[in-house]
């Protein structure tokens, strides 16, 4: 069996995380390295190193993501305003591997991102 990952531990409550939402599908923390007043990792709970391994079956699932971090966004007080970024892979920036979504708002952002 392999290692858990950081987020799976976090998941499983066995390292602490600043939680700001859980769902049966998901769970939401604050990053401990934050790039903007808000940054906000969403992970969903199923294990997944990357986007690139979804499959049609997740379709649901990355949906689910994608309108939770709205939400999050709404409910920090940055609806109007805030970027979701999915890191793939080591070559550009993925540390964790367990899919993540960055939520961030709260400064401005340039662009293109990186």
């Amino acid at each position: 069996m392999s290692d858990k990952t950081l987020f799976e531990k976090i998941i499983a409550r066995e390292i602490p995380a600043d939680i700001v939402f859980e769902d049966d599908q998901c769970i939401a923390f604050r990053d401990i390295n934050p790039q903007a007043p808000m940054h906000i990792l969403v992970c969903p709970k199923k294990p997944m190193p990357m986007l690139s391994d979804a499959t049609p079956a997740d379709n649901a699932l990355l949906g689910h993501l994608l309108v939770t971090s709205a939400t999050i966004a709404a409910s920090q007080g940055y609806g109007d305003a805030f970027r979701v970024a999915i890191n793939n892979g080591a070559a550009v920036g993925q540390s964790v591997f367990h899919l993540h979504l960055h939520v961030l708002g709260g400064r401005r952002f340039s662009w293109p991102p990186g």
